[in-house]
């Protein structure tokens, strides 16, 4: 899930920055300070989008650089159970496939890719026996947050599914609607 979110923070200035206007110069060191910065209880700042308020700047004795008390607004993106997602496979590997949500990515185990079973073929792609449905590299898929964590915090994981109604690859969800719609059609 997408969040806007306002922080306050004290924001170190260095004289190197001093030439510069006060709003730019600070809003440089928040990006420096926030840009990729992932937390637990915010998730992933993926923007710094604007400067709210600016406090009176201080000098620290001994530092030389000016902290100045501000407040500002970032965007997230903070994973969340049960979400649906919707994102592009980027890698497949024998045990399940890599998908990109945004900012960040997810993984599917083969078990989770869909109701049939499911091989690894040479040529990087997951095969349903049954179904004859095959994923690869590039696909745009449907899936649903099954799993997170930030046991890591330099990089989260997130575990996904498309093993129920409405989740898959795209053109797999518009052909188990295209029948049921047949069907509606038929009995007017």
């Amino acid at each position: 899930m997408f969040y806007k979110t306002k922080l306050k923070d004290y924001i170190r200035v260095p004289p190197s920055n001093f030439g510069m206007d006060v709003k730019e110069a600070v809003l440089t060191r928040v990006k420096e300070k926030y840009g990729g910065y992932i937390n637990q209880e915010i998730g992933i700042i993926i923007e710094v989008s604007k400067i709210n308020e600016i406090g009176e700047g201080t000098i620290v004795p001994g530092d030389g650089a000016s902290y100045y008390e501000t407040v500002f607004e970032i965007m997230t993106f903070k994973p969340e159970l049960h979400e649906l997602t919707i994102g592009k496979i980027k890698d497949i590997a024998d045990f399940g496939a890599f998908i990109t949500l945004g900012p960040i990515e997810g993984m599917i185990h083969i078990s989770q890719t869909m109701d049939d079973f499911v091989s690894f073929s040479k040529d990087k792609a997951l095969l349903g026996k049954e179904s004859k449905r095959v994923l690869k590299v590039g696909d745009k898929c449907r899936t649903r947050i099954i799993a997170v964590s930030f046991k890591d915090i330099t990089n989260p994981k997130i575990g996904l599914t498309m093993r129920q109604k409405g989740l898959g690859k795209v053109e797999w969800i518009a052909e188990d609607v295209a029948p049921k719609e047949a069907k509606k059609e038929t009995k007017k």
